[in-house]
């Protein structure tokens, strides 16, 4: 099972991340939409109980609901 980072880590990988993003929400037309998978997917790695949106926004630096 794999087990959630923290922020730090997160930033450190974030370079690899945006490969990732880009591959996987390259389909989707809007680029203010592909801007939100990055961010969507950083808060669904962070440390937190609660995986709501709300939750999430909360956590990330750039998060915004």
């Amino acid at each position: 099972m794999l087990g959630w980072v923290d922020t730090h880590e997160v930033n450190r990988v974030r370079a690899k991340l945006a490969l990732y993003v880009a591959d996987v929400f390259a389909s989707v037309s809007r680029k203010d939409q592909r801007a939100k998978g990055d961010c969507y997917l950083r808060g669904l790695m962070l440390d937190g109980r609660r995986r709501s949106i709300q939750a999430m926004a909360a956590r990330l630096p750039d998060g915004n609901e």
